[in-house]
């Protein structure tokens, strides 16, 4: 009895397994066969996803200005033109457009407790004001520009989402762009070349004051962490800073090095 049994069961088990493997591999074959004529079509696709993502924002924008017409138009090719003419930017795109390659930093310029305590430094300031409703929460960054090379430019962006803020930077950064003034002043350098600032200069915000002093080739920059994102993306690559007042404060900080950088043409146009 249990021999029949069970080869009853390997009869009723072996049955239909038989009748639905045909079924199934007929399936799968017409889902495989039908998408191979239109299989080559998908293979230009990550080809075209880096270059319309790249120029998205230059593709959508519109010059609502005279200067930001005539960099359009191809009549405005040189941010030095720019520059030296004194014109003001108004539209971010025009840096974009002149100065594909310019770079950004963020400032650690927020705080919040770390886990063993102390403060750890954030990107981003949030700050808190209370209404009716309860308590509404604002973000600031500050954001830094520059190409390396003696163009830079800072800018605060303040918004409710950090995404917004920083953007809102970078953009107001881009408008602020300058030329800077670099040299050799260093009297045991002499080297001639533009790695280090002319001459000492101070600058100041609040209750900051700093002062850039010329330092020979291979000191390095001799600052604090983040002063050295705006020193180096301005091209200053060997110099001397000494600091005054509370420091701790990211925004006066950074504000005070940009005060002195701009202050650099002070000797050719006059006293201010």
């Amino acid at each position: 009895m249990t021999k029949k049994s069970e080869d009853a069961v390997e009869v009723k088990s072996a049955e239909p397994v038989v009748a639905e493997i045909p079924m199934e591999e007929s399936k799968i074959k017409e889902v495989i066969v039908t998408p191979i004529p239109e299989g080559p079509a998908p293979a230009a696709i990550p080809a075209e996803i880096p270059r319309i993502f790249e120029d998205t924002a230059l593709d959508r924008w519109t010059p609502k200005t005279k200067l930001g017409r005539e960099v359009w138009e191809g009549k405005v090719t040189d941010i030095e033109e720019v520059l030296k003419s004194g014109r003001k930017i108004i539209e971010h795109e025009i840096v974009d457009k002149l100065l594909p390659g310019i770079k950004n930093e963020l400032v650690l310029v927020g705080g919040r407790a770390g886990k063993g305590g102390g403060v750890q430094r954030i990107p981003v300031r949030i700050t808190a004001a209370m209404h009716k409703s309860g308590r509404r929460f604002h973000t600031g960054a500050l954001v830094i520009v520059g190409n390396e090379d003696g163009i830079v430019g800072l800018g605060q962006g303040r918004a409710v989402e950090t995404r917004e803020a920083i953007r809102k930077g970078i953009e107001k950064a881009k408008c602020n762009v300058m030329r800077i003034k670099r040299g050799c002043g260093s009297w045991e350098c002499g080297c001639g070349t533009e790695h280090s600032v002319p001459y000492k200069i101070t600058g100041k915000s609040g209750s900051v004051r700093v002062e850039l002093i010329p330092a020979p080739r291979g000191v390095g920059l001799v600052a604090e962490n983040e002063a050295k994102k705006i020193l180096k993306l301005a091209g200053i690559r060997d110099v001397w800073v000494k600091t005054y007042g509370n420091t701790g404060m990211r925004f006066n900080l950074i504000n005070a090095l940009y005060s002195a950088m701009k202050r650099l043409y002070t000797y050719e146009r006059g006293a201010e």
